[in-house]
């Protein structure tokens, strides 16, 4: 076993970057800032993914752990400190040294730094916070810096972290209380849930006095405002939920008017009331408090949850967060703990999809979680995507009328998407649009056309407003349905030319 007194900083590197490749919440910037005379870097507003790995990783970071010892026991975790593997931990100074040179070859556009716990959540989470400061301070870097908090660390040193780094998440790890407790019993819903509350109230203060320089607001809360549903994180939202649901943090929209009854995957996630910044006074606040907002990360397959257990915790994240993003994450028994589920084959990685689109249905689109799935149809059918998979369970809403239907309504449609929705009701002010048109504009027309009329007529005759039909039709030349999928299933769609054995025939 290889341990920090004993490596290189080669040896770390190749122990800490591979020990850094399952977690998955690398995406772009967020946050825009110039070069400063002096300082070495800058960030864009749209950088950072544009380079991946053979996994599909992206890789254009920095990624490492700061350490991959640990005092915790999580089940599905490589890192876990039953775990008999190579060890090494970085000091400060080793990482602030790989960053500036690294950054200075143009290999890595920033830093994203996570870490096991050692010693104690705030020891580490001490560490973290020097590194950082020593980064912005000593070496001037003015680049990007993604940091992973510690769940169990005091307020005091996440807010020092959320001052150096553009963006923070704290992994949320699975879908519910119950497999957090089964799993990672070393872990709490409390203590994970406490600096997510703390990290958004201070963004709102950082945005209420810095403007842009604090969290500017999620993509979620946009599509909220648009359709005119309560928007996450204000405070009017946040006090009439408190006064109705007793400090939850869900809102008459966000139950959407069935019942004052939360769903079980919801019920733990009830909200702390931590305050925002205090620290305003011995920090630059140039570049504000987390100014590229925060995520989370989700295991998924390691625990029984359902696909719409998932998305329902998913759209409270957003709901009572105001989070950039929440990723997916598919279970890979890299233990092979008898404890944890076997994954035959390859891992759930159709599933993690479909939970990505769903997850754009929510923030982009505006679904709720119960109009894609209920707890009577919990799982997405893996052989669609989750909006064609609506659009077919919702065929009386169909065909819309392209020159006539709302922005919203044009959502809905299968194959049409923010930008083209966009598009199609910028054009209708010049005139009437046809399938020409349609296309021209960048609407997918293969799927579209079961469910959209141009001045009333269909782009073909023979097309039929039928579940059945449309189904083998979505189906019939993707000849990637079953990658995977159980490869036990042998789905195929029969023509008149396949012959069968005359015992089959009727």
């Amino acid at each position: 076993m290889i341990f920090q007194e004993h490596a290189t900083i080669k040896q770390k590197l190749e122990i800490l970057s591979d020990a850094a490749k399952y977690d998955v919440a690398c995406t772009s910037s967020g946050v825009g800032r110039d070069g400063k005379k002096g300082e070495t870097g800058n960030t864009m507003a749209s950088g950072i993914c544009h380079a991946f790995g053979a996994d599909g990783r992206c890789i254009s970071l920095l990624k490492i752990l700061f350490t991959n010892e640990c005092i915790y026991n999580c089940k599905y975790c490589i890192n876990r400190c039953t775990n008999d593997i190579p060890r090494a931990t970085f000091t400060p100074e080793e990482i602030c040294t790989l960053t500036i040179e690294f950054y200075r070859r143009n290999y890595i556009e920033g830093l994203f730094l996570s870490s096991g716990i050692v010693e104690s959540p705030d020891y580490t989470m001490e560490l973290v916070c020097r590194t950082l400061h020593d980064l912005r301070t000593t070496h001037r870097f003015n680049g990007y810096i993604h940091c992973k908090a510690i769940p169990g660390a005091s307020q005091e040193l996440i807010e020092e972290a959320g001052w150096y780094a553009d963006r923070m998440s704290i992994n949320l790890e699975l879908p519910t209380a119950r497999g957090l407790q089964e799993l990672a019993p070393n872990k709490s819903r409390k203590t994970i849930l406490t600096p997510m509350r703390q990290i958004q109230n201070g963004m709102a203060e950082s945005r209420a006095v810095l403007g842009m320089k604090g969290g500017n607001q999620s993509a979620y809360w946009h599509t909220q405002k648009r359709t005119g549903r309560a928007l996450p994180g204000t405070q009017a939202s946040l006090s009439a939920s408190q006064n109705l649901y007793g400090n939850t943090g869900i809102t008459e929209k966000g139950a959407h008017n069935k019942s004052l009854k939360m769903q079980p995957a919801q019920e733990s996630l009830i909200p702390s009331s931590n305050t925002g910044l205090t620290q305003w006074n011995r920090k630059d606040v140039s570049r504000g408090f987390v100014p590229a907002g925060q995520s989370t990360q989700m295991i998924i397959g390691a625990t029984g949850e359902s696909d719409y257990e998932i998305i329902a915790v998913t759209e409270a994240l957003y709901q009572r967060f105001d989070l950039k993003r929440v990723f997916f994450s598919a279970f890979i028994n890299v233990n092979q703990d008898a404890s944890l589920p076997a994954v035959n084959g390859q891992p759930p990685l159709r599933r993690e999809h479909r939970l990505y689109q769903a997850d754009f249905l929510l923030r982009y689109y505006g679904f709720r979680a119960d109009e894609l799935l209920t707890e009577q149809r919990p799982f997405f059918n893996t052989f669609l995507d989750p909006k064609c998979d609506w659009a077919l369970s919702h065929l009386e809403r169909f065909p819309v009328e392209i020159n006539t239907a709302d922005f919203d309504t044009l959502l809905r449609v299968p194959g049409i998407g923010t930008k083209s929705a966009q598009r199609i009701v910028a054009a209708r002010k010049t005139g009437s649009l046809d399938y020409h048109a349609l296309k021209a504009i960048g609407v997918v027309m293969k799927r579209a056309i079961y469910f959209i009329t141009c001045n009333g007529q269909m782009m073909y005759r023979f097309l039929k407003i039928d579940e059945d039909y449309i189904t083998r039709n979505l189906l019939e030349n993707d000849t990637d349905v079953m990658k995977g999928f159980d490869e036990k299933v042998t789905y195929k769609q029969l023509s008149l030319f396949d012959a069968f054995p005359m015992e089959d025939l009727p």
